[in-house]
């Protein structure tokens, strides 16, 4: 990965983390990803960020070795929590842990979409190598169609950009990184996984809940945002919206 991060570990929690969406969108990860854990022991979390996920896994008791790319994004996760936090590239996370088994994998919030489509692909093909048997990978990914992106880009006139993410790749601003970014839909994931991984379910995550860059107008709208969240909470098992929400989660399995 070409971004480090660094710069956007300053305000990550503040725009993101702390932030009404980020904790509604985090719930929404959460109560998913609850059904799927109980066979698993030990969990290797990548683009850990700063930390809020490998705190939330350790106070359900698992073990927990949590990495990101930017040390500065690892050194604020080491001031909240004395866990196994670590610097490690996504493209090389198979041999830095070559010796050692995960039950889970688990990425939040975009950090596979730092990949470009043959990374992507290198990754499927290699991460297997450390996982149990029956390992998961359970990956939060921004898909190509997002209904809220669009509606964002119309309502500001910015036409161009209506359809930006079915481009090869898109220059994402992110607290003030340029991160070149790809975009992938359910079924691309799954094709790319498929040698390796079987499919165990696909949710949407944030179909109604506005994306984190809508947080300053939303701030003051409080009940709506909890409207949404309601709305949200009804489709929450309609698989086929997963490719128009702000993320969506795939669950995968080790064949």
């Amino acid at each position: 990965m070409d971004a480090s991060f660094d710069k956007a570990a300053v305000n990550y929690d503040e725009t993101f983390t702390n932030t009404e969406i980020g904790k509604m969108q985090r719930t929404l990860v959460y109560a998913e990803l609850s059904k799927h854990l109980t066979s698993v022991q030990n969990i290797l979390e990548i683009n850990c960020g700063t930390g809020g996920d490998a705190i939330w896994f350790a106070k359900q008791n698992f073990k927990i070795t949590a990495t990101d790319i930017s040390a500065k994004m690892i050194e604020v996760a080491k001031s909240k929590a004395n866990l196994n936090f670590q610097t490690a590239d996504i493209n090389s996370i198979a041999t830095t842990f070559e010796n050692e088994k995960f039950d889970l994998l688990f990425s939040n919030f975009g950090g596979l979409n730092c990949l470009s489509k043959s990374e992507l692909e290198n990754f499927f093909a290699t991460i297997d190598s450390i996982l149990s048997e029956k390992g998961q990978l359970a990956l939060v990914i921004m898909p190509k169609n997002t209904l809220w992106e669009r509606f964002y880009f119309l309502v500001k006139a910015q036409f161009k950009n209506i359809s930006r993410r079915k481009r090869e790749s898109v220059i994402a601003h992110v607290d003030g990184e340029n991160v070149t970014t790809y975009y992938y839909n359910p079924k691309d994931i799954v094709n790319l996984a498929k040698a390796n991984f079987e499919t165990v379910v696909v949710k949407p995550i944030g179909f109604f809940v506005p994306p984190s860059y809508l947080g300053e107008f939303f701030k003051n709208k409080k009940g709506v945002l909890r409207f949404l969240n309601r709305l949200e909470q009804g489709i929450k098992n309609a698989s086929s919206l997963s490719k128009y929400a702000d993320h969506y989660l795939i669950i995968l399995r080790k064949r």
